[in-house]
Parts: structure tokens; sequence; C-alpha cells
């Protein structure tokens, strides 16, 4: 038996069974849908090549921030921004004893 194989969705939808007792032999099977993967079954335990989240990381679409009136900056002028104003926070904890 090999340490990895493909499973159509299909055949994991007709035996569902018969793929999970590969995997609890110890095999990762990727799931695939009309021959492209779309997701790998691993033994508990067993690594997948990639990280695991435990939170979303795929994108959610186009985002719809509104435009409120603001300055139009552009990534330099963020960086700027955003550094001195890390620099202001440091100039007033200056001096605080902990």
């Amino acid at each position: 038996m090999s340490d990895s194989a493909e499973v159509p969705l299909r055949e994991l939808n007709q035996q569902t069974s018969r793929v999970l007792a590969r995997v609890a032999a110890g095999e990762t099977v990727t799931i695939t849908k009309d021959g492209v993967p779309i997701g790998d079954i691993v033994p508990r335990g067993g690594v997948t090549g990639r990280p695991a989240y435990p939170f979303r990381t795929d994108p959610m679409g186009d985002l719809n921030i509104p435009d409120l009136g603001g300055p139009v900056l552009d990534d330099d002028e963020i960086e700027a921004t955003l550094r001195s104003m890390g620099a202001e926070a440091a100039e007033r904890t200056d001096g605080v004893d902990d």
C-alpha cells in the first residue's frame, strides 16, 4: 500500500468506509473533483505538508471600503505615517517606570 493516493469525490461518497479504512491504516488520501485536488484526508497526527489554521485563510471576496473623504495615500506614505505613530508612542512611554 502506498503512503498517499488520489480518490475521486464520487468514490469517497460511495465507499466512505473503505476510504477511511485506508486512512486509518496510515495512508493519506487526496480527494479530487474532475481530476483536480480539493482536499486531503490524513491519519490523525499526520503531517499534510502545509499548516492547518483554525480560521479561514481563503479570500472572502472584494473589500467594499467606503470613501470617508480622507487623503489618498500611497504605500510609502502609509508606512511613513505608521512609523511616525510608533515613534510618538515610544516617546510617550520613555521615562515611564515599569
